[in-house]
């Protein structure tokens, strides 16, 4: 039997968050990419909601999207049912858990044993709880945080998602760029990001947000100069591999250089980009004790310049 959502026959869970996400980005291409799903799925559940209720529930034209009346009245009901709901969820998650004493972070960075000082700090303060670091990829990079599958991010900034509240910064870095030891680029002892238009860069195998990705794969150079995508890559060890044999040029944040050196890879400089900037980033709905007990201890410690 089909999950329901508050009463039989009502709308189904994922179509009410569907609903509500598109009542907050209101633009269906966005609502699709945040929550995963076909811009055809998100019509459809609209479609579905609106016979349900016998009303309009967005105003729709080709320029823009908004709120009915109705839909607004809507909005303000269900918000507030879904987001009990939600957190009924995280804490019987986190009761199965062991009441919530262990604490996962993840992390897009491969540096967690630079950033030791936070976690001996977070664990010699809070000895009750536990800690656990997790690898989390730059694919979909928020689904594990959304999914309740770690409860805080370690991600590159800034992150401009509505469901997400972004902590303090962990560490800023240089960045460097990866390149084979015979390109063009090998013999210069640094390099410009605007070299990223003559050779161009790696692709992400999925779509990332734009305003994301841009700051790590710009799309186009100080210059305004286009930065061309290369093969799509899906993991680190894609890039390592496609760099090596020419394939492509990729920037990377400078602790690349120290956790994945390999004599098929070289980690130029970049002298004029600026530093990179890693963050704590977690759920609005699952902000937690714990959570709250690590963002201290990094605004007590202070933002490492690594």
């Amino acid at each position: 039997m089909k999950r329901r959502f508050m009463t039989e026959g009502a709308m189904e869970l994922r179509d009410v968050e569907i609903f509500l996400t598109l009542a907050e980005e209101l633009h269906f291409t966005r609502t699709a990419e945040r929550l995963r799903v076909s811009p055809a799925r998100v019509s459809q559940a609209i479609s579905k909601q609106e016979r349900q209720v016998g009303a309009k529930l967005f105003e729709r034209t080709s320029r823009s999207v908004r709120l009915t009346a109705i839909g607004e009245q809507l909005y303000g009901d269900l918000r507030i049912a879904y987001h009990q709901l939600r957190e009924s969820t995280q804490r019987a998650r986190l009761a199965a858990q062991g009441g919530g004493r262990t604490l996962r972070v993840g992390m897009l960075p491969s540096n967690a044993y630079e950033l030791r000082p936070f976690w001996e700090a977070f664990r010699a303060r809070h000895p009750q709880w536990e800690l656990r670091i997790r690898y989390n990829g730059f694919i979909r990079p928020f689904a594990p945080l959304r999914s309740g599958d770690v409860d805080a991010l370690i991600c590159w900034l800034p992150v401009r998602e509505p469901d997400l509240t972004v902590g303090p910064v962990l560490f800023t870095e240089p960045r460097v760029l990866l390149a084979a030891p015979g390109h063009h680029l090998a013999a210069r002892s640094s390099v410009s990001i605007e070299s990223l238009a003559d050779f161009g860069v790696l692709s992400p195998a999925e779509v990332l947000p734009d305003y994301w990705e841009d700051v790590f794969n710009p799309f186009h150079t100080p210059r305004g100069r286009p930065v061309p995508r290369g093969p799509a890559v899906r993991q680190m060890d894609d890039i390592l591999t496609l760099v090596g044999t020419s394939e492509a040029v990729q920037p990377m944040g400078a602790h690349a250089a120290r956790y994945h050196a390999r004599p098929d890879v070289l980690f130029l400089p970049i002298h004029d980009a600026p530093r990179l900037r890693w963050g704590l980033v977690w759920r609005n709905d699952a902000e937690s004790e714990q959570i709250l007990a690590l963002a201290q201890v990094i605004l007590d410690l202070g933002t490492a310049r690594l």
